[in-house]
């Protein structure tokens, strides 16, 4: 099935806004959870900070470039299809990526310092999502 290739950017930006509502959801819970183990606002905040730190580099060094990378990559399909906004081996990273991220997630249950870990990582992946987003609107 051809597409053109704005339809498939804007395929890519909605797996990558899908990514941002997810996560950003899921460190909320996680941040809740840890939270009424220990309502320490202090250290709440500083992993906040932290997370916002963590995000800034990622969107730097990690996912402006992806984007880029892979709107180039769409930018030099000869026929585009529907199904070409991504790789084949990103789904299969995506999938494992969720699959761990939901692993560590049910293990820091309880747990107060590894709910605030795994709560900063996704933050901050969610975060470098958004930051990164604009690269798909240039």
């Amino acid at each position: 099935m051809k597409v053109n290739k704005s339809t498939l950017k804007i395929l890519a930006a909605i797996v990558w806004y899908g990514g941002f509502i997810a996560l950003s959801l899921k460190s909320y819970k996680l941040f809740s959870e840890a939270y009424s183990l220990d309502n320490n606002v202090f250290v709440l905040t500083m992993m906040l900070f932290f997370g916002l730190f963590l995000a800034l580099l990622k969107t730097k060094y990690i996912f402006i470039k992806s984007c880029q990378k892979n709107l180039k990559r769409i930018a030099e399909l000869k026929e585009p299809k529907v199904w070409q906004f991504y790789r084949v081996r990103f789904f299969i990273f995506l999938v494992s990526m969720i699959g761990l991220g939901a692993y560590l997630s049910s293990l820091a249950h309880g747990n107060y310092w590894f709910l605030l870990a795994v709560g900063v990582v996704d933050m901050a992946l969610a975060l470098a999502l958004l930051l990164s987003s604009f690269k798909f609107w240039k």
